[in-house]
């Protein structure tokens, strides 16, 4: 796979396998449908699932010394270091190996959630740091950041329900873009390890939804899951691809007339 270009879209008739990790204490809650409605969808179309539900698997969502079991009692915790030298090891906590294997073992990865405070509920950004540890997600010992990182030939999605209106997460909206919301889990975390994300599926005004706007958002969302590995993804830059400077600033020039802001990080429409 050449470094200035996503992965290549799979054939939407060739099984793949997809992990879904969800993130509501509710199991009746709509995360729970939506998370069940792509399991459904998607084994219905031939791909394997595999679900991770976060709050019904009680996950511990902080890191602590108990993920690095060989580290001495009297030493600090250095989490990079020791995070490091325990996965390549293979010496992590069960909880955590297991759901890096997961990883390891999808070709998608499906994070689905409510937006609490703008961002991922803390049980999944304590799913996100325990298990993307150095050694695994980044660091010295894979493959660059935000190019063909170690986790590279991935597919990504976020599904996010919002429960305030979709005008309200506009470009004049007053929380902002969705996009740039977004943007710690689709460019910190899915493109800094090499996976490639497709843009967001949202259901907004999630408080209060009727019957009848559930089956659209259902309709929308299949449509999103049969393109999951066909769809283009988010065009970010690759860190390798000549766009940056030694200190990983955009070299001047590179981005269109008018560019700013995180736009800068996404390559110019039609331009590898």
């Amino acid at each position: 796979m050449n470094a200035t270009t996503p992965p290549a879209p799979s054939s939407p008739s060739t099984p793949q396998k997809i992990l879904i990790v969800s993130a509501h204490p509710d199991g009746d809650s709509l995360n729970a449908s939506l998370t069940d409605f792509a399991a459904d969808h998607l084994r219905a179309a031939g791909h394997e699932v595999r679900v991770s539900d976060l709050y019904a698997m009680k996950w511990k969502a902080t890191v602590d010394a108990d993920d690095f079991p060989d580290l001495p009692a009297p030493e600090r915790l250095h989490v990079m270091a020791a995070s490091q030298e325990a996965t390549l090891a293979g010496r992590l906590s069960a909880d955590v190996t297991a759901e890096q294997e997961k990883v390891r073992w999808a070709d998608a990865v499906i994070l689905q959630f409510p937006m609490w405070w703008f961002g991922p509920p803390a049980i999944l950004k304590g799913w996100i740091d325990r298990v993307f540890t150095a050694g695994f997600g980044y660091g010295p010992k894979v493959p660059p950041p935000y190019s063909e990182g170690p986790l590279a030939g991935r597919r990504a999605l976020v599904s996010v329900t919002a429960g305030a209106r979709e005008t309200s997460f506009s470009d004049r909206g007053i929380h902002g873009r969705l996009a740039d919301v977004l943007h710690p889990v689709q460019h910190g975390l899915f493109w800094f390890t090499g996976m490639a994300p497709v843009e967001p599926f949202a259901v907004f005004g999630a408080n209060d939804l009727p019957a009848e706007r559930f089956e659209t958002a259902k309709r929308k969302y299949a449509r999103r899951l049969d393109g999951l590995f066909t769809d283009e993804p988010v065009p970010f830059r690759t860190l390798v691809g000549g766009d940056y400077d030694h200190d990983m600033r955009l070299l001047p020039g590179v981005e269109a007339p008018g560019t700013s802001g995180l736009d800068l990080h996404v390559r110019p429409e039609g331009r590898q």
